[in-house]
């Protein structure tokens, strides 16, 4: 097995567009560190979730603030850290999607897709943003 330790980073602008940004970093980050299709797809739900989310409901698409994200990986796990400049948010005031009464909402429904599909994921949320730290086994 190839030892892998690297990282990758970039800046997104807080607009709708910068959502297609996810699928080519994360294509780069393939090439560097080969994992499965079942992982590959995990990842990009996963991270197009949480940026959607930091783009939208973090940074509310103002021009004037950004998202990083950055990827850290080795020969096991992939760790991937997105940041908002956003006014925070209380993660036990989001609704369960699987509710009846949240079923037909438009929204509601990202924190529960990256909870599932990944191994692990932190968040730490402050009147100064969202950091939100998740990991994945590439093996």
């Amino acid at each position: 097995m190839k030892n892998y330790n690297f990282k990758i980073q970039k800046q997104l602008l807080s607009e709708r567009v910068s959502i297609s940004e996810v699928e080519p970093l994360i294509s780069r980050m393939r090439e560097l560190a080969y994992f499965d299709d079942k992982v590959y797809h995990n990842i990009l739900v996963t991270l197009t979730e949480a940026v959607n989310n930091a783009l939208i409901h973090g940074n509310k698409l103002s021009l004037q603030k950004k998202v990083n994200i950055s990827l850290y990986c080795d020969d096991r796990i992939l760790e991937c850290v997105i940041e908002d400049e956003g006014e925070g948010f209380d993660l036990n005031e989001i609704p369960d999607p699987r509710s009846p009464e949240n079923l037909l909402k438009d929204n509601g429904r990202g924190v529960f897709i990256i909870n599932s599909l990944a191994k692990k994921v932190d968040y730490m949320s402050g009147e100064n943003g969202t950091k939100v730290c998740i990991i994945f086994d590439l093996i």
